[in-house]
């Protein structure tokens, strides 16, 4: 397996978002206000961009949220997430960042937990897909 991930920029991510995430929906729903302050990561496997994650630092610094994580339905269950989150925290070391965390789907809460990541309270409903947010500390 050829892997490679490296920073791209937030248009690379959008039509692989959409796909994935919002097949229904127009390009623009998968937009994000501050794309372009984010650190996008993309997983190319072959030379193809299957997998994309966004990390926004908050301005305070000590807090980082990532989105739009999204695996090429067809690479899903290989591993490929796995890896491109574990390279994305990674980054985040040295960075002074205390805690991130996530919106994440409920029915994806077991794979951010062996990660570390930890539910919260606070759930949410958007396209009537149920979502709760996750941390995880830092250092």
């Amino acid at each position: 397996m050829n892997i490679k991930i490296k920073e791209i920029n937030g248009a690379q991510t959008w039509p692989l978002r959409q796909k994935v995430m919002w097949p229904d929906q127009e390009l623009d729903y998968v937009k994000l206000p501050k794309d372009e302050e984010a650190i996008h990561f993309g997983l190319f496997m072959e030379n193809k961009l299957t997998s994309v994650v966004s990390l926004f630092i908050e301005e305070n610094g000590k807090n980082a949220q990532f989105r739009k994580f999204a695996t090429l339905k067809e690479y899903q269950g290989k591993g490929l997430g796995s890896i491109l989150l574990n390279f994305m925290l990674e980054k985040t070391k040295g960075k002074d960042i205390s805690t991130i965390w996530c919106n994440a789907r409920t029915n994806k809460t077991g794979f951010y937990e062996k990660f570390g990541f930890e539910t919260t309270p606070t759930t949410f409903k958007k396209g009537g897909i149920s979502y709760v947010i996750m941390k995880k500390r830092c250092q």
